[in-house]
Formats: structure tokens, C-alpha cells, sequence
């Protein structure tokens, strides 16, 4: 399946493809299940399978969902021979916020003075291209203003993001806030919410319909 595409697929040193399966080895052992990503191979990415027209970073398995994994043991073997990207399948373990940069720096900025405290501070990464992913606990729905926003995207079921030290042909994905900073606690999505919706006002951007303060989603307690 490999044998025409090999010779393109970017050549790392064995440093590094050995820091991709350690790292893809401690997302599981966390229990964040993990999939193996197609190979960068000049400024495309190729899977191996035979007609696939995708170009851009994608799952190396057809079937990603069903195969994705905590289990460290199988995830190791996934980057035995192949430097795959990195890939976190959403809607599951956590959900991702995403943004674009200078929406994400105002909302890292504003983390620490919440009203809520920590308890709102979780791991963050960052896209070559500028996306900043805020991680947060799976399940909910965007806030109402944010539904047809096109600055905001929610990841959930069905869905993945990049994590590092995947690279892109732009450069590699690395984290703003790394998940042992974190202490790999996720917070409540509508806290994040509630930034992310101060931090679009805040720049000008009008956000509608409007809520009442009743109308606000409380966040859930943690577990």
C-alpha cells in the first residue's frame, strides 16, 4: 500500500520519529485516544491508500473513528515505521473551541483573571496557520451568539484536531498551553464559551441573538 509513496514522505530522523510515538504514547496513557495521521511528503500529505484525493492533513485509516485508541501498546505500533501525524478525535475525552489568533490570544489573556479561577485554565494548542484549540470537556452545545458565528468552530463527535508534534507543511503544531501545565485537566466549555464571547465584543465583533442573564448556560460541575 505504501510501496509508490514512500519514497516522498518527509524523511525525520530517527530522534524525531521516535518523539512522535512518545508523544502519540503519552496522549493514551492519559486517556486520550489517538490516531495515526497521513504523512507529510513535501507540501502534501499522503495515507497510502490507494485513490485517496485528500491533500491536506487527514486520518491514515479509513476507518479512524472505530480504530482510534488509548490502548499505549497499539499506538506505539501505529508509528513503528511511519513519522504519521499526530491526530486527537474529538467529541470524546474533550471538545475543541477553535479561533483565530487574535480572538485566542485575548482569550488566553483573560484565563487568568476569571471569576472562576483555574478551574477555567486548560490545554490550548496552536496551528502553524494561526487556529488557536482551546480543549474543554465534551457535550455541550455552542451558546446561541456563537452558533452562526464564523470566527468560532466547535469540534465535536465525528471530528479531530492536529495535536503536537504533528507538523504541517507551514511548520508544526505546538501548544500554548501544554497539557502537564494544565495538569491534563479540562475545563467547562461554557466558561470558555463566556470568554470567547467577551473577547468577540471586546474587538467589535456583534454577536446575535442576544441572551438574557437568565438565559445563560451554567457550567457544570466537575468530576
Amino acid at each position: 500500500m505504501w510501496g509508490n509513496v514512500g519514497p516522498r514522505v518527509a524523511q525525520l530522523s530517527s530522534i524525531e520519529r521516535v518523539r512522535l510515538r512518545r508523544i502519540a504514547v503519552r496522549y493514551a496513557v492519559h486517556g486520550w485516544e489517538v490516531t495515526p495521521g497521513a504523512c507529510l511528503a513535501r507540501s502534501r500529505f499522503v495515507c497510502g491508500r490507494a485513490g485517496c484525493p485528500t491533500v491536506g492533513c487527514h486520518p491514515a485509516l479509513e476507518d479512524w473513528e472505530h480504530a482510534a485508541s488509548a490502548d499505549p501498546a497499539r499506538v506505539a505500533t501505529w508509528w513503528r515505521s511511519r513519522p504519521h501525524g499526530v491526530l486527537l478525535p474529538t467529541g470524546r475525552t474533550f471538545d475543541v473551541l477553535e479561533v483565530a489568533a487574535h480572538f485566542g490570544r485575548h482569550v488566553l489573556d483573560a484565563i487568568p483573571s476569571h471569576p472562576a479561577g483555574p478551574g477555567v485554565r486548560g490545554p490550548v494548542l496552536v496551528t502553524p496557520t494561526g487556529r488557536w484549540m482551546f480543549l474543554v470537556r465534551p457535550g455541550d452545545p455552542l451558546r446561541p451568539e456563537l452558533e452562526h458565528c464564523f470566527h468560532v468552530v466547535r469540534h465535536g463527535p465525528g471530528s479531530w484536531v492536529a495535536a503536537p508534534p504533528t507538523r504541517l507543511p507551514e511548520g508544526p503544531v505546538r501548544w500554548a498551553v501544554a497539557p502537564e501545565q494544565a495538569h491534563w485537566r479540562l475545563p467547562d466549555s461554557y466558561l470558555v464559551q463566556n470568554t470567547v464571547v467577551d473577547a468577540l465584543r471586546a474587538t467589535g465583533v456583534t454577536l446575535t441573538p442576544e441572551l438574557l442573564p437568565g438565559q445563560l448556560p451554567l457550567p457544570r460541575r466537575g468530576h
